[in-house]
């Protein structure tokens, strides 16, 4: 699916939850229309494969809650969310992903999201959700809440120490790393200890492993 579209050929009853689906993965977008078309008290009125086509969407069926993956092209879901926010700062969203970072949390709630799922969540806790935040409520569960809060004590690694951190991730050496930056092998040695210091790990490995798990690098398999 290319472009977003209507679901419905006609005006969707005023007295339903109106709802925007953005996903681009086609048996998942499709999967939650069904689930959400089954609802008495629901009705999808559009649903898109990107984050553009989202908020193209959103602005012309104001929809009560908009459900939107965090990964998604030509705009992802924060961007997505940070748009729609313009246009309408009371706008409800969920996101509804596979990733549970701290990072991704906290960056998916600091730009408006009400709602933080994950996609192997039942069609029970899916529509409860919808529900909670129609009704202008908060609905993000206890573990995720507790990843958040574990986030927010961390102390930040800076600019710099992330440059280092996403070279080691690559499997440089502190003399490479160096070369890489213009900077001392000293220098490196210094923001390695910093870094394994605000992550608390005794290694590269696990410093890499524990930076991948809060969401601070991306590794690629």
């Amino acid at each position: 699916m290319s472009n977003g579209s209507r679901t419905k050929a006609d005006k969707p009853p005023t007295d339903q939850i109106h709802v925007l689906i953005a996903d681009d993965h086609i048996t998942v977008l499709e999967g939650l229309v069904a689930i959400i078309g089954r609802q008495a008290d629901m009705t999808v009125v559009a649903k898109a494969s990107n984050g553009r086509d989202a908020v193209a969407l959103w602005r012309e069926f104001k929809p009560d809650v908009t459900l939107l993956d965090l990964r998604m092209p030509v705009l992802d879901g924060l961007g997505a969310i940070e748009e729609i926010r313009r246009h309408d700062y009371s706008a409800r969203i969920v996101v509804l992903t596979t990733f549970d970072t701290d990072e991704d949390i906290s960056k998916a709630i600091s730009a408006g999201a009400k709602g933080y799922l994950l996609k192997d969540s039942t069609s029970d806790v899916l529509l409860e959700c919808i529900r909670k935040v129609r009704a202008g409520e908060t609905n993000i569960s206890p573990s995720m809440v507790a990843k958040l809060a574990a986030g927010l004590s961390y102390d930040p690694l800076t600019c710099r120490e992330l440059e280092v951190l996403s070279l080691l991730a690559l499997g440089l050496s502190n003399k490479e790393i160096a070369a890489k930056l213009s900077i001392s092998e000293a220098t490196v040695k210094t923001h390695m200890r910093a870094i394994f210091g605000k992550l608390n790990v005794l290694s590269r490995t696990g410093a890499v492993t524990e930076a991948s798990r809060r969401g601070l690098i991306q590794i690629h398999r």
